[in-house]
C-alpha cells in the first residue's frame, strides 16, 4: 500500500486542513489523519504479521485499518453483523491468533479465542509506509462456508484506480458512508477511493440506522457520492415515495452493487433524482469488475468493465482476467491469469454487460428444462405489487417465495393468487411457477434469508419450503 500512503502523506502536505473524516465526533483533517495512522502503525508493527479487525462502524475503524495497512499487515476485517459460528469459522480458516478490537467487541472477540489488542498508538514515529499489505475477505455466501479471499496491495489498488476514473471521482466530493467498514466494497470505494482523491468521508453515526436518516444525512452532509447495496437502494426510494419527495440534489453518483438490480427500482430511483449507477463484481476480483458510468450509462446493464480489467464470456460464463483478480483463496495453491466467476452473462452490441444469473442455480425441471431463476424472478419482480422474488427448486419443481410490498396479500388468498397469476403471465408455461409462498419482508428478514450485500440464501431458502410444504400449502400458479 506504499503508493497510496504516499498520497495520503503528499495530501496532509498540500492540503492538511482539508476534512478526512466527519462524524458526530467532529472532523478529522487529513494532517490529523496521518498523524493518528503513523502513531497507530508504529505501535502496530509489534503485532503478528496476520491479524483480525473487529470494530464497530466508525471513525477509529477507518483509522485502524489503515494503520494495520500502513504497517504492512495483513488484514482480517471480522464482520460485526456475522454470527458466533461465522467468525469462528473465520479464525480457524485464516489461521488467526490475534485481533484487534474496539471496547465494543472487545468480550466477543475473546469469546472466541482470540487474543484480543486495543488500538495504541506511540508518539514519536519513524516508520513509513511499508510494503507486501494486503486483506483476506470473507463473504457470508449464498450457502455452505465462506472461503477467504486473498488480495494484495497490487489488486486493491488497482480496484481503487479504475474505480475513481470511472465514478469521475476528485477531492470536491463528499462521500457518505453508510454500508459495514467491514464489506469489501464498502473499504474499496468509501473508505480507499475517496481518501486517494483528498475528499472526505462522512460517516453518519446513529443516523445511519434508518433510511430517513441516511438521506437526512447525505441533505446534512450535501453528499455527492456514496454506494448502496439493492437492499438500501430500495429502502431509499420508498421513503422517498411516502415522503413525495427528491433526493438531495448534490448527488452525482450512487453505485449499486453486491447483488442484481431489478430494472423497476433503478427507473424508480431515476424518478426520484437518485443517481444510480448499475455494476458489477466479486470479492475475488476486488470487489468490482464492471460499472456505468456518468457519461456511459445503459439500464439494464452492469456497464463496461473497468480500465485495465479484461472480461470475456465463455460457454455463457463470466470470465475476469486482469491485475484485480485474487491471489487464491487462504489454505489453497495461488492462482493466476483468469478466474471463472460462475456468473452467466453476455455482451450487448456497445459492449455493456448484462449479468443473467449464477451458472450453478440454474434449475433442470422434472421435464428436463433449464431454467435461470433469476430471469423468473426479474419477470415476476417486475409486478410493482412483488417486493421481492426468490424462485428455487423443490421436488424438481420451480417453486416461488413471494415477498409482497402489501404483507396483507399474504392472507387473502385469493388477491395472492391473483397478484401471483399476473406477475408470472408474460413468462413461458415451463418456465411458472407450479407452487409458491408467501411471507412478510418482516419474516423474511427475521428468517436471515438474505446474505449482508442483500443476495437470496437459496440453500436457506430451499429449507424453508420444505420445512412448510406441508404445513403450508403451496397452491398452483
Amino acid at each position: 500500500m506504499r503508493e497510496f500512503f504516499e498520497g495520503l502523506l503528499h495530501q496532509a502536505a498540500v492540503a492538511g486542513d482539508s476534512p478526512a473524516l466527519v462524524s458526530a465526533n467532529g472532523v478529522l483533517s487529513y494532517r490529523a489523519l496521518v498523524e493518528r495512522v503513523r502513531g497507530h502503525a508504529q505501535w502496530a508493527t509489534r503485532l503478528p504479521r496476520r491479524v483480525g479487525l473487529l470494530f464497530t462502524k466508525g471513525t477509529d475503524y477507518v483509522v485502524c485499518d489503515l494503520a494495520l495497512s500502513f504497517a504492512g499487515k495483513e488484514l482480517v476485517p471480522l464482520p460485526e453483523f456475522f454470527s458466533d459460528a461465522q467468525l469462528l469459522h473465520i479464525a480457524q480458516a485464516a489461521q488467526l491468533s490475534d485481533v484487534v478490537a474496539d471496547e465494543a467487541s472487545a468480550e466477543r472477540a475473546k469469546r472466541l479465542g482470540l487474543t484480543v489488542h486495543e488500538l495504541d498508538a506511540e508518539s514519536v514515529t519513524t516508520i513509513a509506509p511499508a510494503t507486501g499489505a494486503g486483506r483476506i475477505i470473507f463473504t457470508s455466501g449464498t450457502s455452505g462456508k465462506p472461503k477467504g479471499v486473498c488480495l494484495s496491495q497490487r489488486q486493491l489498488l488497482a480496484s481503487v484506480a479504475a474505480l475513481a476514473e470511472a465514478s469521475g471521482a476528485s477531492a470536491a466530493d463528499r462521500y457518505l458512508s453508510v454500508l459495514p467498514n467491514s464489506l469489501l466494497l464498502e473499504q474499496i470505494a468509501g473508505m480507499y477511493l475517496p481518501l486517494s482523491v483528498g475528499a472526505a468521508i462522512h460517516l453518519p453515526g446513529i443516523l445511519a440506522a434508518s433510511p430517513s436518516g441516511q438521506l437526512a444525512a447525505a441533505e446534512q452532509a450535501r453528499a455527492t457520492a456514496t454506494v448502496l447495496v439493492p437492499e438500501l437502494l430500495a429502502a431509499w426510494v420508498k421513503e422517498l415515495r411516502a415522503r413525495g419527495d427528491r433526493a438531495p440534489a448534490s448527488l452525482r453518483f450512487i453505485a449499486v452493487g453486491g447483488a442484481p438490480i431489478p430494472q423497476r427500482l433503478a427507473t424508480a430511483a431515476w424518478q426520484h433524482r437518485l443517481p444510480v449507477y448499475e455494476g458489477y463484481g466479486l470479492s475475488e476480483c476486488a470487489s468490482v469488475v464492471c460499472v456505468n458510468r456518468p457519461d456511459a450509462r445503459r439500464a439494464g446493464t452492469v456497464g463496461r468493465p473497468l480500465s485495465g480489467v479484461a472480461v470475456a464470456i465463455d460457454a455463457g460464463e463470466i470470465v475476469v482476467s486482469g491485475p484485480t483478480v485474487m491471489n487464491g483463496y487462504v489454505g489453497e495453491p495461488r492462482i493466476s491469469g483468469s478466474w471463472h466467476t460462475g456468473d452467466l452473462g453476455h455482451f450487448d452490441a456497445d459492449g455493456f454487460l448484462i449479468v443473467t444469473g449464477r451458472k450453478d442455480n440454474v434449475i433442470v425441471t422434472a421435464a428436463g428444462r433449464n431454467i435461470n431463476p433469476e430471469w423468473v424472478e426479474d419477470m415476476i419482480s417486475a409486478d410493482s405489487r412483488v417486493g421481492r422474488c426468490v424462485v428455487v427448486a423443490h421436488e424438481r419443481e420451480l417453486v416461488a417465495l413471494i415477498i409482497p410490498n402489501d404483507a396483507s396479500v399474504c392472507s387473502d388468498a385469493p388477491a395472492l393468487h391473483s397478484l401471483v397469476t399476473s406477475a408470472a403471465r408474460e413468462l413461458p408455461d415451463y418456465a411458472k411457477p407450479r407452487r409458491y409462498l408467501a411471507m412478510s419482508d418482516q419474516e423474511f428478514l427475521r428468517l436471515d434469508l438474505l446474505t449482508a450485500n442483500s443476495r437470496p440464501r437459496r440453500f436457506e431458502i430451499r429449507r424453508v419450503l420444505a420445512e412448510r410444504s406441508r404445513s403450508l400449502q403451496l397452491q398452483g400458479a
